[in-house]
């Protein structure tokens, strides 16, 4: 395994260089570089570690000496000159996805971890609401937001978005120095980071009165929120999900104003299985975390984006970030 991500996931090793072997038995034998010689002892002390700036070569001689006669390995992450590099005598077989869908299904610590990250971020936005109100720029928000995040967290789990007036129309807009005004309709997309696992969320506030418009819009997006949440269910397909949500959109008028998928799974990524689109071939499973974020875009007018991180149980689906959806209002 190359892939950082997934050398964590099945080792615990959290530095920034490394490449593990998995043995059929389930033993592992792990490579870094002596950046890390004392790390690698803490975090996975029960692996073989070989401390070394030729990871990838060490292992392959590991393979070598052993007479295997095929090796996966991550095709979707390991650079095709890295690839040549480690020869041809080893009958590599492309793993594909294989790992990433092992890690889709969440164990009761992973789901633990979640919990926290999503009760800091509907913290983080509790306690920096009180300061939004007319006048403060986007760069502010957002900075107020990231500060409340490191101070219960290990900090934001991916750059944080906000997004007033116009701007709210651009899905992944970067906070400007643009001031917030009476009226605007300002998305904040942002999510805490604990011990490696991501939160997502979204909540569309309105600074102010707003117009009819901006209601209608805000309404159709709750709407269809409530709507994807509830159609989530063991056996449910990425597809059936997204339309049942996208429907709701389409019925209100807007459906040309959603162009994005309904959601995706986090976990170690802040994006990784299940997708929820109108393309995606997944299906959900219980103990499955996924997030649920319609939205609307009009250019040059505005947005709305309602995100929440939800876990797909046997039975149930679980909300970790209960923020309120009804639309908030600051001064």
């Amino acid at each position: 395994m190359t892939n950082l991500v997934n050398v964590r996931y099945l080792t615990g090793f959290t530095g920034s260089a490394g490449a593990v072997v998995v043995w059929v038995d389930g033993s592992a034998e792990i490579a870094t570089d002596s950046r890390y010689g004392v790390q690698v002892g803490d975090e996975c002390s029960d692996i073989a570690a070989h401390i070394t700036r030729a990871g990838r070569s060490t292992l392959n001689a590991r393979l070598t000496a052993t007479g295997v006669s095929a090796v996966g390995f991550e095709d979707r992450h390991l650079a095709v000159a890295d690839w040549r590099d480690l020869g041809d005598d080893l009958g590599w077989t492309p793993l594909g996805s294989t790992v990433d869908q092992l890690r889709m299904v969440k164990d009761d610590t992973e789901l633990g971890l979640l919990r926290k990250a999503c009760q800091a971020s509907d913290d983080a936005l509790a306690a920096a609401l009180p300061r939004i109100r007319v006048g403060v720029t986007e760069r502010e928000v957002a900075r107020w937001i990231d500060d409340e995040l490191r101070n219960r967290a290990e900090g934001p789990a991916f750059d944080t978005i906000v997004a007033s007036g116009v701007y709210g129309a651009i899905p992944h807009h970067q906070p400007t120095d643009r001031e917030l005004a009476d009226g605007d309709l300002v998305t904040i997309d942002f999510g805490a980071r604990v011990e490696g696992y991501h939160a997502d969320m979204t909540r569309t506030i309105a600074v102010g009165q707003i117009s009819d418009w901006q209601r209608e819009v805000y309404d159709a997006v709750q709407a269809a929120q409530a709507t994807g949440v509830a159609a989530l269910g063991p056996g449910k397909t990425a597809r059936e999900v997204d339309a049942s949500a996208r429907s709701v959109i389409v019925d209100a008028g807007f459906g040309e104003a959603f162009g994005h998928g309904l959601g995706h799974g986090v976990g170690l990524q802040i994006h990784e299985a299940p997708f929820l689109g109108t393309t995606s071939a997944d299906k959900l499973e219980a103990s499955v975390p996924v997030t649920v974020e319609p939205g609307i875009y009009l250019p040059d007018r505005g947005g709305v984006r309602i995100e929440d991180t939800v876990v797909v149980h046997a039975d149930h689906v679980e909300r970790l970030t209960t923020t309120t959806r009804d639309l908030l209002v600051v001064g």
